[in-house]
């Protein structure tokens, strides 16, 4: 009979990070377990106050699935159990990691997708005083690849100077739905001088209707606008990209879905994450493939990752082990 188990546990962050909403120290997460007696499958999630989550309200919903865990529910039965968000982020790739270890292959195998290869991540810097972010811009200049949490006055200021504290680098920028449309439109063409690769979420996922009758010189990403395949309605026309979060989608069973469908439709794909394990990002690497935009940066930005952890070369970072995940 499975047994299910749920625990918070806490990750430092290297000094602090921040973005239009706040700064943070450390990292809460939820991690879910399902043993069978022979195997024990993992999952990790991180519940955000943006989305009305918290660490006591997902571990009450993966707690609330333990009878139907204990009665051997599977992938499919948990998609209509609990809706999309952290809770069942945790408990779907818990199970797809049990069911990899009972099958003796990878999740790739059973996805039926080709085993991945090492993948490029953006690497963030969050928000701070254009001096501060041009340092560490500086510091970071050898990545290919640097995101920027952007949402206040003075970000132009911002993107001049990282761009001059990093030339070479691909930049991309994250709003997290600071901007007015007032402020895209003004800041857009600018980005667009500076060779800015992609804004993501710079209108709040509620009022960004405008999206639609801009012109959008820079290809934009929604992030708190979408979610699942549910979404994509809502985000036709409006935007290019469409950033897939396992915390957003419910899991890999969704993610994998909003991939193939959102490609359907035309949309570039980004596969980002919060700041946590390598446990999170493990199940989002099977995602990531081939994606325009990849930033799976999470165990970076901490002081120490799990002794497991994903193998990272630079910007470069690898598929798990099964000692990891999956």
């Amino acid at each position: 009979m499975p047994r299910l188990t749920a625990r918070r546990e806490v990750w430092p962050i290297r000094g602090a990070f921040t973005i239009s909403r706040g700064s943070k120290t450390t990292s809460e997460v939820v991690v879910a377990e399902v043993a069978d007696g022979a195997h024990v499958g993992r999952g990790e999630c991180t519940p955000y106050a943006r989305y009305g989550e918290s660490v006591e309200s997902v571990l009450a919903l993966i707690e609330g699935q333990r009878e139907a865990i204990a009665a051997g529910m599977d992938r499919a039965a948990l998609q209509s159990a609990l809706p999309p968000g952290a809770a069942r982020n945790a408990l779907d790739c818990a199970l797809w990691d049990l069911e990899a270890k009972r099958a003796g292959k990878r999740v790739w195998e059973l996805a039926g997708l080709p085993e991945p290869g090492p993948l490029t991540t953006a690497y963030t810097l969050s928000l701070d005083t254009p001096e501060k972010m041009r340092a560490a811009a500086a510091a970071n200049a050898s990545r290919p690849l640097l995101k920027l949490k952007l949402g206040g006055p003075g970000d132009l200021d911002r993107v001049e100077a990282v761009r001059a504290g990093a030339p070479e680098a691909t930049i991309i920028v994250d709003a997290n739905e600071g901007w007015t449309p007032e402020i895209y439109t003004r800041l857009a063409p600018e980005l667009t001088r500076l060779g800015v690769a992609m804004i993501e979420q710079p209108l709040p996922a509620s009022d960004d209707a405008g999206l639609a009758t801009v012109e959008r010189s820079v290809a934009v990403c929604a992030d708190e606008s979408c979610h699942d395949r549910a979404s994509l309605a809502h985000i036709r026309g409006r935007y290019d990209v469409v950033n897939i979060k396992l915390d957003k989608t419910g899991g890999l069973t969704e993610a994998l879905a909003l991939r193939a469908q959102a490609e359907a439709a035309g949309l570039r794909i980004m596969v980002g994450c919060m700041i946590a394990t390598s446990l999170s990002m493990a199940p989002a690497t099977v995602v990531a493939a081939g994606a325009a935009f990849v930033d799976l940066d999470g165990p970076l930005l901490l002081a120490e990752d799990r002794p497991e952890g994903l193998r990272y070369d630079g910007s470069l970072v690898h598929p798990p082990q099964p000692a990891l995940w999956g």
